[in-house]
């Protein structure tokens, strides 16, 4: 599906309001794959990173969602190299909570210290004086969560951080970890062809918080030749990527999904999926396979 001139597709998608206050359209983008392989090091071409950031903002994204592990530090300096000073519209996400030993190396450290080296680290590398939203990467089974999210907390109170949010966690995490703080937000992967999180998704969309699936194009066996996503595909004039996210924004009003592309081409095939709509019959075919 091509992209109207002069148009900025993404918001088609519609808004959400993360923490209340912060709106978004809810197709963003997520800045992993502007890294080197395996999340490590340089991109191949740094200037198309840029490109494609640049680009991401035209077409209308106002989310962009990176982590200080991405690269590490990669992610974040290519975002402040394209888009600082940030439009007022844009909301730049980070995380915290995993440290990286090389390619494809990741391992949790939540400790307080840390947790705020990062956050410092990560406000330098972006150029900002706040963090609008600020997730736990993942939760250190060795540090107390309590910990863990206490540090946040302050960072909130100084004003370092807006909103709180969490990743990779259970129905049972998020409740323990709102006894500590609001939580906003829960990233945890999930897409069409990968619904283990159906529980997690279904939570937060009672109670209104972020659900921002990670891994969001999947398709799996859904897109085999004479599968439901090749006859949809057919008539829509769309790709079975964009299908996987036309059902995600229409599954549930909390869902943010973030493809990530490290091509302006491919990112302009993702954001054009916000004017993919799905009948109600297309919708349940896709809802109810596996």
């Amino acid at each position: 599906m091509a992209i109207e001139p002069d148009n900025r597709p993404a918001k088609a998608s519609g808004t959400y309001r993360i923490g209340g206050d912060l709106t978004v359209d809810r197709l963003g983008y997520g800045a992993m794959q502007i890294t080197g392989p395996g999340v490590w090091g340089d991109p191949k071409d740094p200037a198309e990173a840029v490109r494609v950031l640049r680009r991401a903002y035209e077409l209308g994204v106002t989310f962009i969602d990176t982590a200080d592990s991405y690269g590490p530090f990669v992610s974040e300096l290519l975002i402040k190299e394209a888009l600082h000073p940030y439009a007022e519209d844009l909301l730049i996400a980070t995380k915290a909570g995993l440290t990286r030993g090389g390619p494809g190396y990741w391992r949790p450290v939540g400790r307080p210290e840390y947790l705020r080296q990062q956050c410092e680290l990560s406000l330098r590398h972006l150029g900002l004086d706040s963090i609008g939203l600020y997730q736990l990467h993942r939760i250190d089974p060795q540090v107390p969560l309590a910990d863990q999210l206490g540090e946040l907390v302050l960072l909130r109170e100084e004003g370092k951080i807006r909103h709180i949010g969490l990743s990779e966690v259970t129905v049972e995490q998020i409740e323990q970890a709102r006894q500590i703080a609001p939580i906003v937000s829960v990233q945890n992967l999930y897409n069409l062809a990968n619904r283990k999180a159906e529980d997690v998704l279904d939570y937060c969309e009672r109670n209104d918080i972020a659900f921002i699936p990670w891994f969001p194009i999947a398709t799996g066996e859904l897109a085999r030749p004479g599968g439901p996503l090749d006859a949809i595909s057919t008539a829509h004039g769309a790709t079975p990527a964009q299908l996987a996210l036309a059902w995600l924004l229409r599954r549930s009003p909390v869902i943010l999904p973030i493809p990530g592309t490290s091509s302006v081409a491919h990112l302009e095939e993702n954001v054009a999926a916000a004017q993919v709509h799905l009948t109600n019959a297309e919708y349940e075919t896709l809802s109810t396979t596996t």
